[in-house]
């Protein structure tokens, strides 16, 4: 499914083939809902994350350690906030806490034992265990679950309806498939299953989308954080977040921006300007914005059910690398 459009609105918006393979209905981008897999990470933790800062109830310099007093250990009192949402704390990238505990508390004991891997600040790597504590930071410094803080920081100043953690089963029938089990499809559940462990809503991953929906993000980003007149985070916030650091890489806080040594290999293609920013999902999805051109693009597929193609995440980056092209010829008029 494709979504398209500048600040002002949507430009083009369609579904694509069949929920399942030759089965089930077209894709809606107002109805059906998506797995958004890393997505998360930016429409809900992100976002969460900066309305504490906003309101002065974190500070991006400071200490992790001072919001989360488990996280110790050698070098972890020089790991930032704003080290985690660059991913340059030197956590691993990942670690299948589903498999190594049992319960969410003794996933989070394990996440904050997780020993770091390089200096802090030295080099982005990108890391699910960055955003697990960001989720935890924000519960215990907002004093409730993520799920609510969430929808309080973004989803209801949005106005993003149809965005959830936790799916309904009332929802199935109007939910991509999200992975496959002894040849039944996977439906409502998240994907992920470090999110399951922890209780399907987590900083990297848990929640459930529409195109719709996201397309009233991106323009809110687009309107240096309003919607249809709707005043959602300051434009100090936005500029704050979308300002690199030094040395930082391809690494924005909380977003990606394109990489200009290794655009052949990436979800940006070669048109988009370099002050172009998004993120992409394990599930197949994708959002990138360009305030230069005015431009935003979402694309939603459910990769992680049933792939029929080796190596499917490199064919996926193949095609939305070629994507991000022709939407930038056919909206621009550049051929």
């Amino acid at each position: 499914m494709l979504v398209v459009g500048t600040r002002e609105g949507i430009t083009h918006s369609r579904g694509f083939g069949h929920l399942q393979w030759k089965s089930g209905p077209t894709p809606s981008p107002d109805s059906t809902l998506w797995d958004i897999a890393s997505l998360t990470k930016v429409v809900g933790t992100t976002g969460a994350i900066m309305r504490l800062v906003e309101s002065g109830k974190i500070e991006l310099d400071a200490p992790l350690v001072r919001y989360l007093p488990r996280f110790t250990g050698p070098s972890k009192d020089r790991v930032t906030v704003r080290m985690l949402l660059n991913h340059t704390s030197g956590l691993r990238s990942y670690l299948p806490f589903f498999q190594l505990a049992r319960t969410r508390d003794s996933a989070i004991t394990l996440l904050y034992g997780e020993p770091l891997r390089r200096k802090p600040g030295a080099s982005p790597e990108y890391s699910d265990l960055n955003f697990l504590l960001l989720g935890l930071m924000a519960e215990r410094v907002s004093g409730e679950p993520l799920e609510r803080s969430v929808t309080r920081a973004v989803l209801d100043p949005a106005g993003l309806t149809h965005t959830v953690y936790r799916l309904a089963d009332s929802l199935r029938k109007r939910t991509a498939p999200t992975g496959r089990w002894r040849g039944h499809p996977v439906c409502c559940e998240v994907n992920d299953q470090n999110a399951v462990r922890m209780g399907g809503a987590a900083g990297h991953a848990g929640l459930f989308s529409t195109g719709a929906d996201l397309a009233r993000f991106a323009r809110m980003w687009l309107n240096h954080g309003a919607i249809d007149g709707r005043r959602v985070f300051t434009p100090a916030i936005i500029d704050t977040f979308l300002s690199p650091g030094q040395g930082k890489g391809d690494r924005l806080l909380g977003w990606e921006r394109p990489d200009p040594a290794n655009r052949d290999d990436s979800a940006y293609g070669h048109m988009l300007s370099q002050s172009s920013y998004g993120h992409t999902g394990w599930t197949g999805t994708l959002m990138w914005i360009d305030p230069e051109k005015n431009l935003f693009l979402i694309l939603l597929t459910n990769r992680s059910y049933d792939p029929r193609v080796g190596r499917s995440i490199r064919a996926l980056r193949n095609v939305r690398n070629a994507l991000a092209d022709e939407v930038v010829r056919v909206t621009q008029g550049s051929r």
